[in-house]
C-alpha cells in the first residue's frame, strides 16, 4: 500500500515557500527572486518514492489585496487549502521571528481552524541563534495547534529530511495520482514563461516587475532547428516600454539572452526566443483579461 497526498505551503510574502518545495523535490519547479509577490499561481510539484508520493502546492504569499491580480492571488491560496491534505504554514524567522504577522493574517486564522492536518515550518534558522529559536518552538508546541513545530533552513537544506519524514507520515493511505518520474503537471510553455518572469524580477527595479506578465504566443518544436518560441510581456503603461526595451534594445536583449540560457537548461534543449512587448492598460485589474491569462482558480 503507497500512500499520496496533496500539501498545501501557505505564508507570508518572501518567507520561503518556493524555495522549501524546490529543495524537497530537488529540481527547480518554482522561480525564486529576493522580491515579494513573485509567486502568483498555485505552483504544482510532485516528489515521488517507492512508497509514497508528496503533491506540493506553493502558493502565492498572504497580503492584503490592493488590486484584482491580488486578489486572484489570495483565491489560488484559498482554493489550494481547500484541497489540501495536509496545509504546512511557512514562518520566516528572520523577519517575523514571534509570527504575529503571519497568524494576524485573516485568511491564516481561517486556514489554522480547519480539520486539516496542520504542520508549522520555522524557516531561516540559520538568520537567528539558538536563544531565540527554542522559545518559538516551545511557544507553538504548547498551543496543540501543530502537528509538529518544525525547524528549516530551506536555502541551506537543513532538516528537510525531519520534515519529509513528518509529511510522510501524515499522507493518507492510497495510490499515487502521477507518473513517477513526473515533476508538475505544467506544461513546458509554462515554466519558460515563468523563467522571462523570473529574469524580469531580476533585472528591473520598482513596478515593472509587478505590472508585468509574460505569454507564450507560440511555442514550435522543430526537426533539425531550435525549437521556436514567442513570448508576449504585457505592460500596463506605455511609459514602461522604453524602460523594459533600453537604450537601443539592450535591456530587451538582455533580458533574451538571460532567459533563453535559463530555458535551454530547463528544457535541455536548445531554443530561438522571440520577445514581443505589448501594452494592455490595467490589465491587472480587468476580470476578463485576467481570466485569459490564466487567473480562474479552481478553474485552470
Amino acid at each position: 500500500m503507497t500512500k499520496s497526498g496533496y500539501i498545501t505551503i501557505v505564508g507570508l510574502p518572501n518567507a520561503g515557500k518556493s524555495t522549501l518545495m524546490n529543495a524537497l523535490i530537488g529540481e527547480k519547479i518554482s522561480i525564486i527572486t529576493n522580491k515579494p509577490q513573485t509567486t502568483r499561481k498555485s505552483i504544482l510539484g510532485i516528489l515521488t518514492d517507492e512508497d509514497y508520493q508528496i503533491i506540493f502546492l506553493d502558493t502565492p504569499g498572504l497580503l492584503k489585496p490592493a488590486y484584482k491580480l491580488q486578489e486572484k492571488m489570495v483565491e489560488f491560496v484559498n482554493q489550494s487549502v481547500k484541497d489540501a491534505d495536509i496545509v504546512v504554514f511557512m514562518l520566516d524567522m528572520e523577519d517575523d521571528p514571534e509570527g504575529y504577522r503571519l497568524f494576524n493574517n485573516p485568511s491564516v486564522q481561517e486556514f489554522v481552524k480547519t480539520g486539516t492536518n496542520k504542520l508549522l515550518v520555522l524557516n531561516k534558522i540559520d538568520t537567528i541563534n539558538e536563544e531565540k529559536l527554542f522559545p518559538v518552538i516551545e511557544k507553538f508546541t504548547k498551543q496543540e495547534i501543530f502537528k509538529s513545530v518544525i525547524p528549516v533552513s530551506a536555502t541551506k537544506k537543513f532538516n528537510l529530511d525531519t520534515l519529509k519524514n513528518e509529511l510522510v507520515e501524515l499522507l493518507p493511505e492510497g495510490p499515487k495520482y502521477y507518473p513517477d518520474d513526473q515533476l508538475s503537471d505544467a506544461h513546458e510553455r509554462f515554466f519558460v514563461s515563468e523563467i522571462i518572469r523570473e529574469k524580469i524580477f531580476e533585472l528591473y527595479k520598482e513596478e515593472i516587475p509587478y505590472s508585468t506578465e509574460v505569454i507564450i504566443e507560440d511555442f514550435i518544436e522543430r526537426e533539425n532547428k531550435k525549437d521556436y518560441v514567442r513570448a508576449l510581456i504585457i505592460l500596463e503603461r506605455d511609459s514602461q516600454k522604453p524602460i523594459i526595451i533600453g537604450k537601443g534594445g539592450e535591456a530587451l536583449k538582455r533580458l533574451g539572452k538571460y532567459s533563453r540560457d535559463e530555458a535551454e537548461k530547463f528544457l535541455d534543449r536548445e531554443i530561438y526566443l522571440e520577445l514581443v512587448v505589448k501594452v494592455k492598460p490595467k490589465w491587472r485589474t480587468d476580470e476578463k483579461i485576467l481570466k485569459k491569462y490564466g487567473y480562474s482558480p479552481g478553474n485552470e
